[in-house]
């Protein structure tokens, strides 16, 4: 099987940056079930020893015993429960194969069963519990609090959950967006990773759209709400992860389907087992043994333990790199993929991206040093993710940055700033060539090289003529195969 996986930022609904997600880690011995199969594991490496080395039974029997109630408890009181509505629980089954491993001196056999399947409980709440704090984390990715604007202008600090369709909030420099929505006013650059898992802020407008959790840049925006709180992107991404802790894969789909006949069936053989040879004058005590033998080994609970454990195992793991995963069903069929392709920044890259050409024009005095020099200490004040690549690459090259004066930003054109007595800009070519003396023909040319090899070209002015070109991309990953 060959399947193509893709995750396009057009639909932030379905995507976010690994790593974006805040870390939270449930604690362990937060989970009774976690306990109660700590528990009984306990006991159980205190009475084996015990029992290997030949002291008396009343040494390691009691120890025995609470190792069957510490991890049998639960799982057979979920067992009553079914069998109370007419089902016959896998659960139960253990129990009672446990149970049945005791009758017949098999003590150590029925402990070991109870603390196997008492930890594989364990390790699903666990499983689950750290999906639901991936779950939290994203949560706390929104604020709690956004300002909203009156119709009289002033300005009211309220709780996100309150905002309605139609409000419009101030975001500050700095600060997140409190609810997806629309600007009406203001010019900005928004950080998106965490929705889309672009590493560079997006420009913002007016009539651009912007998400709730985002971080805004150095300007100030006013954004109309067209969303309530309940139905935002990560809202959306957050019923998303619930949803799938919820699924079930096919394999467990159709273990559950047989598990009731296939119990009944067993418990019906077990019986043929004990009663047929029973009718036949063997003694009681050695069909008995062959009898709870068939039903250990033919108890489904090996199967029941290699499903959904491991699959919200897969989940929670990725979940806390920053993955989300749609489904149980999706985790499941990843295992029968052959080839995967994978198109998204930050996970076949560094997510950082860095310089990979310094393009001097000809004819303008300038080498390669001399460019990014004047344009490193244009970017330095700067705190966009390609200034700090070309204040990086400077770096690199032990080059001397002069201070700069003047500086101001644009957001989604550049930066403009004095040094040593020479106005630098630098920006997008498509906005600065507009402002640019002489011809640009020769820049457009080395612009469309640059990008039609995938970098991303960043032009240099140096008093308002066309100086050089930068080529940023962001490189790949060294354990990324190609």
């Amino acid at each position: 099987m060959t399947s193509t996986l893709t995750q396009p930022s057009a639909d932030p609904a379905v995507s976010a940056r690994a790593g974006a997600v805040p870390r939270r880690r449930t604690r362990l011995f937060a989970l009774p079930e976690v306990r109660w199969a700590t528990a009984a594991t306990v006991l159980f490496l205190l009475a084996l020893p015990l029992q290997l080395a030949g002291a008396p039974a009343w040494s390691w029997g009691p120890l025995y015993a609470l190792s069957y109630v510490t991890g049998g408890w639960e799982p057979g009181w979920e067992g009553l429960k079914a069998l109370k509505d007419k089902t016959l629980d896998v659960d139960l089954l253990m129990v009672v194969a446990a149970l049945g491993a005791a009758s017949i001196g098999q003590v150590m056999d029925g402990a070991l069963l109870i603390v196997i399947f008492a930890t594989s409980g364990a390790l699903e709440a666990l499983a689950t519990a750290r999906t639901a704090d991936s779950v939290r984390g994203l949560l706390d990715l929104a604020p709690a609090t956004a300002t909203r604007i009156a119709p009289d202008g002033t300005e009211q600090p309220v709780a996100v959950e309150e905002l309605a369709v139609g409000d419009t909030i101030l975001v500050r420099p700095g600060e997140r967006v409190g609810a997806d929505g629309r600007v009406l006013d203001g010019v900005s650059e928004v950080d998106q990773a965490s929705i889309t898992g672009e590493p560079l802020p997006a420009a913002k407008e007016p009539g651009d759209e912007v998400f709730a959790g985002t971080l805004n840049g150095t300007g100030a925006l006013r954004v109309r709400v067209e969303r309530d709180a309940s139905d935002s992107v990560i809202a959306r991404i957050v019923r998303m992860v619930e949803e799938a802790s919820e699924t079930k894969a096919p394999t467990q789909l159709f273990i559950e389907k047989v598990e009731q006949r296939y119990s009944l069936g067993m418990v019906a053989a077990t019986l043929a087992v004990f009663g047929v040879p029973l009718a036949f004058g063997e003694h009681f005590s050695e069909a008995l043994l062959r009898a709870m033998t068939f039903m250990i080994v033919a108890s489904p609970c090996a199967v029941v333990l290699a499903t959904m454990p491991p699959l919200l195992s897969a989940i929670a793991n990725a979940g806390r790199h920053g993955v989300l995963v749609k489904s149980a069903v999706v985790m499941e069929r990843l295992g029968q993929v052959d080839a995967v392709a994978l198109d998204k920044t930050g996970t076949l890259t560094e997510g950082t991206p860095r310089v990979t050409d310094v393009r001097p024009l000809p004819g303008r005095g300038l080498r390669e040093d001399e460019l990014l020099t004047l344009a490193a200490a244009a970017e330095h004040p700067s705190e966009h993710p390609l200034a700090r690549a070309v204040v990086d690459a400077a770096r690199e090259r032990s080059l001397d940055l002069s201070p700069a004066q003047d500086f101001t930003s644009a957001p989604g054109v550049g930066v403009k700033a004095v040094v040593d007595g020479r106005t630098v800009e630098v920006g997008a070519p498509d906005r600065l060539l507009g402002t640019a003396d002489g011809d640009a023909s020769p820049v457009a040319a080395l612009v469309e090289e640059l990008e039609h090899s995938g970098r991303t070209a960043v032009l240099v002015l140096v008093d308002a003529t066309p100086a050089g070109v930068l080529g940023i991309a962001d490189r790949l990953r060294p354990d990324a195969a190609v």
